[in-house]
């Protein structure tokens, strides 16, 4: 059938790309982002003329520099790749609505009608890609799959970089995704590929000719099943998935690598994750404060809450964990929330807590309506400028985040 049902569009080497196109000097020199501006830390993203040297989003600095001696560090502003980001979504909506928002740099269209058709959805992919370097600039190039459902549209999408276009049918299964490796298609990481090759599978031929019952086996439960039909075009729905966890996690300058200086931001790092919480609707009923030490192991302390939303109460007890941690020197510092209840299914407390929430909800309010840090606890505020929002690929931040 000459017909394919899903556009999943993946921007290349996207923040690389954005500081690529805001600063015409670093076009066509190699580029690589960077969290903070030490040797001592990785590489975020890459542009492709970095990518020529074998560097890669997770090379540290120092081994990049030795790769390649004339690479451009950039320090990273999430800031502008979120308004890229939006101005990206917009381009594309013009031309067809964008169905899910995959992360920063990937988005999965759901095609309608004539759309439908092979012939119309490659018009449709390049206008979509000449309507992003009109309103974004030439810099912003990206692949796009076209597939019968979304999982073989966002296989088809990694198939060609940079600035691909590849097109998987149904009579062109499962044929075409020979040349790939089991690891590259969504869902298989580093675990299941042991699983699979403890089962004598290294090879797509090899996965795509175990029938469903087997797949299931393999899987050990009906995602098996569901990959089985997913390979062979079906257009089945994606599995539902519920949030277990809210955290942030920051690496500490030199100046601030003791319990005492380095509390304040954790505070801070509390501060940001109850606001994630409370934008995504959830309550949490557990929390972990952890720390990685620069000599010795690391450690962590645990608390278990009432179904908490209110940063005051966070506060609280992140206080009582940190005197429960041993006092050396720290080099990571990190907290989670973890248990967390969607509003659907939250208890409310009767032990008075809702003044804390509203409180909490206020604060909010004025940040978002005045600016960032319009309102916030005293305790923060020399620390204000220290462990600034990042973005990580599958999560795009609030703007009253930044």
């Amino acid at each position: 059938m000459n017909r394919v049902d899903w556009l999943v569009l993946d921007l290349n080497s996207y923040f690389a790309s954005v500081e690529q196109q805001e600063q015409p000097a670093l076009r066509n020199h190699p580029v690589a982002v960077v969290p903070v501006m030490t040797d001592s830390t990785c590489c975020i993203a890459a542009s492709y003329e970095a990518k020529a040297f074998g560097i890669r989003t997770g090379t540290r600095v120092s081994e990049a520099k030795t790769l390649c001696p004339e690479l451009h560090l950039v320090e990273a502003n999430p800031p502008l790749y979120v308004l890229y980001h939006h101005k990206i979504i917009e381009a594309i909506d013009s031309c067809v609505p964008v169905a899910s928002i995959l992360s920063i740099d990937e988005v999965a269209c759901e095609l309608t009608g004539s759309q439908r058709d092979v012939s119309v959805a490659i018009e449709l992919s390049l206008k979509i890609k000449r309507i992003i370097a009109e309103r974004t600039g030439p810099c912003l190039r990206s692949s796009i799959g076209l597939a019968p459902n979304r999982f073989l549209a966002k296989v088809a999408s990694d198939m060609k970089k940079p600035d691909g276009l590849t097109v998987i049918r149904l009579c062109d299964l499962p044929n075409i995704l020979f040349s790939l490796k089991p690891r590259d298609l969504p869902g298989i990481g580093s675990q299941m590929e042991k699983r699979l090759e403890q089962k004598g599978i290294r090879t797509l031929e090899q996965l795509t000719s175990l029938n469903s019952s087997q797949m299931k086996s393999v899987w050990g439960s009906v995602v098996g099943e569901r990959f089985y039909g997913w390979l062979r075009g079906e257009n089945l729905d994606e599995l539902p998935t519920q949030r277990r966890s809210i955290g942030h996690s920051h690496v500490l300058e030199p100046s601030l690598r003791t319990m005492t200086r380095a509390f304040p931001i954790v505070q801070k790092l509390t501060c940001k994750a109850a606001l994630r919480l409370r934008k995504m609707d959830y309550w949490a009923s557990h929390m972990t404060v952890s720390v990685k030490f620069l000599n010795g192991p690391s450690a962590e302390a645990k608390a278990r809450l009432d179904e908490v939303q209110d940063t005051s109460t966070f506060l609280t007890t992140l206080k009582n964990l940190w005197e429960r941690l041993p006092a050396r020197n720290p080099l990571r510092v990190g907290v989670t929330f973890h248990s967390l209840v969607p509003a659907e299914r939250h208890t409310p407390s009767f032990l008075g807590e809702a003044k804390k929430e509203e409180l909490s909800i206020v604060m909010d309010k004025l940040n978002d309506k005045y600016g960032k840090n319009t309102t916030y606890f005293a305790s923060l505020h020399r620390v204000l400028n220290e462990a600034p929002v990042r973005i990580g690929f599958t999560r795009i931040p609030h703007v009253s985040e930044f």
